[in-house]
């Protein structure tokens, strides 16, 4: 048995303020490389985007996350000097703050180890649409 590093780029398109479901994608690039077991890792190169583990069985799960963080973090918030690209500007960065920009999942078998309700998201905090750039470093071994 090898151990071997790979390494991809997946260019995510949002819809504005939502969650985007990542599994189908990080799927495609671990049946493309030849690795069986591991450990995947994904990086998010943005400051008002985030990745996040949740429940992906019921979209109410992200719906009141978005309710508790409009909540938490409100757009247009006096508080924020910064907003230099609209009032979501800067809650956007409090938003990537608080969550997380890379997460670690290991794999096995050529498939996530994910649990029965979880989903791999990125969490756009911007209202505009943007592109974002995910880094996914596969390090395991091949059979």
């Amino acid at each position: 048995m090898s151990v071997a590093l790979t390494q991809h780029t997946l260019s995510v398109q949002t819809h504005g303020r939502s969650f985007v479901p990542l599994g189908s994608r990080i799927h495609r690039v671990l049946d493309a490389s030849e690795l069986r077991a591991g450990i995947c890792t994904l990086f998010l190169a943005h400051t008002s985007a985030s990745l996040l583990i949740n429940e992906g069985a019921d979209e109410e799960v992200t719906r009141d996350l978005e309710r508790f963080f409009a909540r938490l973090v409100p757009d247009g918030d006096d508080l924020f000097l910064h907003r230099a690209e609209g009032p979501d500007d800067m809650p956007a960065h409090v938003r990537t703050a608080l969550t997380q920009t890379s997460v670690s999942v290991p794999f096995a078998a050529g498939s996530l180890s994910l649990g029965a309700w979880q989903e791999v998201f990125l969490w756009e905090h911007r209202h505009a649409p943007h592109t974002r750039t995910i880094s996914v470093t596969l390090i395991g071994a091949a059979q």
